[in-house]
């Protein structure tokens, strides 16, 4: 397997989270989004999106972090990743989507670049559109995470999709300095998560390429 990476990127950053927690190795080679590496033509053959992360699997090539994941789960199903019911399987992919669909998509680098050369927003009025959409976000998270039975992760007492989702966005929340102390179950499940030797591996902070 070769995982086409980028330490930032949040997208990268949960399928490197399902990897650990499958016990799978792949190779990796670092794309760097903000010197634009991922428009350059070499790379566009391989993702026509230009977006991070691709994974490659023999002559298998695999885009958008939510499919790696489930074809993850799907070839390699221990641990699952995803509950065994009906419900619960549609609980876990209803938080992953808030933040894959509905939170990252208009937080994401090309975003925030296009918010602030052609439009013109200063760089504070851009990392408060940031931060609007992560509290936006993270509100009815909380609400639907509060609902729930506690368990330890966001469903349960072992991660899912939904943990590997959640993660990644409070690392760029705490990294645009978004206040969490109105979501307490989002931070009892994050301080959950970091317990475990699959998510601290795959922290920005611990990959080759990070600066």
């Amino acid at each position: 397997m070769l995982l086409y990476d980028y330490y930032r990127s949040s997208a990268a950053y949960r399928v490197r989270i399902a990897l650990n927690l499958k016990g799978l190795e792949a190779e990796r080679r670092f794309v760097h989004l903000r010197k634009g590496e991922q428009r350059a033509p070499e790379y566009l053959e391989t993702n026509p999106q230009g977006l991070i992360p691709t994974l490659v699997i023999g002559e298998q090539r695999l885009t958008q972090s939510l499919a790696i994941i489930e074809y993850l789960d799907e070839t390699h199903p221990q641990p699952p990743l995803l509950p065994k019911d009906a419900e619960g399987r549609a609980f876990v992919r209803s938080i992953a989507l808030a933040i894959a669909c509905d939170i990252h998509p208009i937080d994401n680098t090309r975003v925030l670049a296009y918010l602030e050369k052609p439009l013109g927003l200063d760089p504070t009025t851009r990392d408060e559109w940031y931060r609007h959409w992560i509290r936006e976000g993270f509100r009815a998270i909380e609400a639907l995470l509060s609902e729930r039975p506690k368990g330890v992760f966001c469903h349960g007492d072992a991660p899912t999709l939904a943990d590997i989702c959640l993660v990644p966005q409070v690392a760029n929340a705490n990294r645009f300095k978004v206040d969490l102390s109105p979501y307490p179950r989002i931070r009892a499940v994050e301080a959950a998560c970091q317990e475990l030797a699959a998510f601290q591996k795959a922290r920005p902070d611990q990959q080759p390429d990070a600066e």
